[in-house]
Parts: structure tokens; sequence; C-alpha cells
């Protein structure tokens, strides 16, 4: 694994030991980029399944300029520690051991939004709807920003969920990836 693009790029990043976590595949994360920058100039991401943040690593690597992210497991988050130490981004993240629905209650108390959310649960395990609705409902996205999502190619998603919509999708293999953007308020 290693950064595609941007300042960092071709920077080297560690996979979470064991089976538990499967890495985004290079041509998933350059053609999801490709979808949603390909740069930034700022913005604030979460990377709610973060594995070994490689994904928020790219997007800092993008010309993001903060990136939360969250993992329950451990080796998950001591493997985005040790990724975000190796590039020198302690001081453009947070990160935090805990599950998607409690870290969400906890980042809708601050009263946070972010521009960008990624979403890449474990294929067996998802609950993409129920996160989607949480997020929608609490408004934790900026009006202009978008949600990315990497699930199984035999999940079917809804084409809405709430006041967002889903814009694009796309298939790799067995994994798919499915853009949210937010309906402009006011209008239907």
């Amino acid at each position: 694994m290693r950064v595609i693009s941007g300042n960092l790029k071709g920077r080297p990043l560690k996979a979470v030991p064991g089976n538990g976590t499967r890495p985004t595949t290079d041509k998933v994360k350059e053609t999801l980029f490709n979808i949603i920058g390909p740069y930034f100039t700022g913005g604030i991401a979460l990377d709610l399944f973060a594995g070994s943040g490689a994904l928020g690593i790219e997007g800092l690597s993008r010309g993001m300029e903060k990136v939360i992210f969250i993992d329950k497991d451990r080796q998950a988050i001591q493997t985005i520690k040790n990724n975000v130490q190796n590039c020198n981004l302690n001081s453009q993240v947070e990160i935090y051991r805990n599950d998607a629905e409690r870290a969400l209650k906890a980042l809708m108390k601050r009263d946070i939004q972010f521009n960008y959310i990624f979403l890449d649960p474990p294929y067996h395990r998802q609950k993409l709807e129920t996160i989607l609705h949480t997020i929608e409902k609490n408004h934790l996205l900026i009006q202009q920003g978008m949600i990315i999502v990497e699930h199984d190619f035999e999940l079917s998603l809804p084409a809405t969920v709430g006041e967002l919509h889903c814009d694009r999708t796309g298939q790799f293999g067995i994994t798919a990836l499915s853009i949210y953007k937010e309906v402009a308020r006011g209008t239907s």
C-alpha cells in the first residue's frame, strides 16, 4: 500500500495486521479520488471505518486540511497512528477508537460538519443505511459535501436517504462505490 498522489506520493503505508481489514485497492482509491477531487484546497474529512487510514491520508496528501479517523479495532488504531506518524501528519488528524454509531453521536455533540465522509465498513457487517440516515438527519455533511461509500457489489443501497441522493455508482470486481450528495436544501 502507498499514497498514490499529492505531496506524499509514493509514501508507503502499512496495512492492519491479520485478515480483519480489507484494504482499498489502488485502482479503487485512484478512481474514488478522481471522482471527488482529485485535489483539494482544504476541507475536513471523516474516515469512519478507517482501517489503516489510507483513504484519509490520501485526502491529506491531496490537500485536505484535516481528517478525523475512527475505527473500533485496536490494531487498526495503532496502524493509523503509525501511518500518520510516518507521513508527518499528526497536526492534521484526530484518531479515535470507537464504533461508528457512538462516534457519530460524539461528533454531533461537537457540532462539526464534514466536506467528505468516507464509509468503508467490513463487508459482512454493514449498517450503511442506518449510518447514512444518522449523517443526514444530524447534518454532519456540509451542503456541497460528499459521502463516499465503499461496499460489496451485491449490496444495493437506496437512491435516496432523506435529503441525500446517490449521485454516482461504480463497480470494481467485488467492490462498489456509491457517492452521496445532499439535495439542495429547500428543493426536492
